[in-house]
């Protein structure tokens, strides 16, 4: 008995192995390579499917020079204001989220760098179980040690989600104000940052009292940060 509990142990070990030899296998190639798609997007076109099965993503990809440096700044402002600094945790953020949780007895805050939450973009599922989030942790590591600031910023403005199929910079610049990633003025960053706690419901609500609030905060705020150059 104590032989087949060891065994499975140990395969269960060398799967988890794997696995991470995986992650980092793909990692290495998107630090050069840009990724067509992600487990967000994936999920998200599944989603879209089951009402519409021709619905497609909007998502172009744009290298770093052609996005507005104020978006730059809104995003890092809106997410992750130490993010030049750590080394893809901010323990200090992680605590407070903590106590807010505490607080109000629920999860109301996460508390989560922009490294956390594109690893979780490219390869995870939306799901707060423990194992998910010790995987996301691991693959933190995996990008931040692997890639520059810039390739992290670069890739999570590419990726991330600005509204019910939408992902990326240029295609939420293009559905919500008719213009490039490029051309993105101060205003207009602020508004597309303050969406991504909430695209969907902010695509659909964009006069809504919090988004309009959470635009004033970042649009105060992004000129104390600085951007991957």
């Amino acid at each position: 008995m104590f032989r087949l509990i060891w065994k499975g142990l140990l395969l269960l070990v060398v799967l988890f192995l794997l696995m991470q030899l995986w992650y980092v296998g793909h990692v290495l190639w998107w630090k050069a390579f840009d990724p067509a798609s992600t487990a967000f997007m994936e999920a998200g076109l599944e989603r879209m499917q089951e009402k519409n099965p021709d619905a497609e993503l909007r998502h172009r990809w744009v290298d770093y020079p052609r996005i507005s440096t104020h978006l730059k700044r809104a995003v890092i402002a809106a997410e992750d204001s130490k993010f030049i600094a750590h080394e893809g945790f901010d323990w200090e953020a992680m605590e407070k989220a903590v106590e807010k949780n505490i607080k109000k007895g629920r999860f109301a805050a996460g508390g989560s760098t922009i490294s956390q939450q594109l690893a979780k973009n490219l390869f995870l599922s939306a799901s707060k179980n423990p194992f998910r989030k010790l995987q996301e942790a691991v693959i933190t590591v995996m990008i931040e040690q692997l890639w520059s600031k810039r390739r992290i910023l670069e890739v999570y403005l590419n990726v991330i989600e600005w509204g019910n199929g939408i992902y990326g910079a240029e295609a939420a610049a293009r559905r919500y104000f008719k213009g490039s990633a490029a051309s993105l003025g101060p205003g207009e960053a602020a508004h597309l940052a303050a969406m991504i706690p909430n695209p969907r419901y902010y695509e659909s609500h964009r006069s809504a009292r919090g988004l309009q609030k959470r635009q004033g905060i970042i649009a105060a705020r992004m000129w104390q940060v600085s951007v991957p150059r």
